[in-house]
């Protein structure tokens, strides 16, 4: 199937590793282009290596915090490739704890990197799009089901995926698709420092298998093959909604 990706330019964030660089990986694969951005630069610069270099990829090393991030992204999209299709965007998991464990200190920079950095990114990158662009946010099932000892997450992803619905809304008649994805258990970094965390990382492995349907870890390439066709044209008609990539966790209809 032509996902209609070739020399499509996109802007991934916390795109160094992980479920970001998952889906950087299909997008120049199926012949788009990307510019990645994350905040540790010898990161960005083995992510853009891997890619293949300045042809399909560039980084920047940026923090979402920073408000002027968005605009020097959207820059670097059209100098170096002279075009701006669309985002991923990304950010790192906040810190673990319960709601009533986090400090007001954690709260507040997880709100400026979490929710007030993505939703910078967006507004500006819906902006910039003409008809036929696309931005996907990377959330969690914890925007549908809280998860145990994330409470940040619990309490930031829903409304991101409100922020979605709404850009979505605001958008649409210039032709700009908003959506949201719902990563469940796939085996990142991310979900190994929660393994981890958890005392028997082999224990907690196995018990977070028993309980998904298909009864494994996802791998990272699963979600950026679903992220590559949500961003792509092939998913022109597809908008304002939250997509889990969760080997069928989440027990809601």
């Amino acid at each position: 199937m032509d996902l209609g990706l070739a020399d499509r330019v996109y802007v991934l964030t916390g795109a160094s590793r992980g479920l970001g660089f998952a889906a950087a990986q299909q997008l120049v694969a199926d012949g788009a282009r990307v510019v990645l951005s994350a905040r540790v630069p010898e990161q960005v610069a083995a992510a853009v290596e891997a890619l293949g270099g300045a042809e399909r990829a560039i980084g920047l090393t940026a923090d979402l915090t920073d408000p002027g991030t968005p605009e020097r992204l959207v820059l670097a999209a059209r100098e170096q490739f002279g075009r701006l299709d669309g985002a991923l965007v990304s950010v790192g998991g906040p810190p673990r704890g319960t709601a009533a464990q986090i400090s007001d200190e954690q709260w507040r920079e997880s709100f400026e990197t979490v929710f007030l950095g993505s939703v910078r990114i967006v507004r500006t990158v819906a902006a910039a799009l003409t008809d036929g662009g696309a931005i996907g946010l990377v959330l969690s099932t914890s925007a549908r089901e809280p998860l145990p000892g994330l409470g940040i997450s619990n309490a930031l992803r829903p409304g991101l995926t409100g922020v979605a619905k709404d850009v979505a809304d605001e958008y649409g008649p210039r032709g700009v698709r908003v959506f949201g994805l719902l990563p469940g258990r796939i085996m990142t970094d991310r979900n190994r420092e929660l393994f981890a965390a958890a005392g028997d990382p082999e224990r907690a492995r196995a018990e977070a298998e028993a309980s998904i349907p298909l009864r494994r870890i996802g791998e990272p390439a699963e979600f950026g093959r679903v992220a590559a066709f949500l961003l792509s044209p092939a998913a022109g008609y597809v908008t304002g909604v939250t997509v889990p990539v969760d080997g069928g966790a989440l027990r809601g209809l």
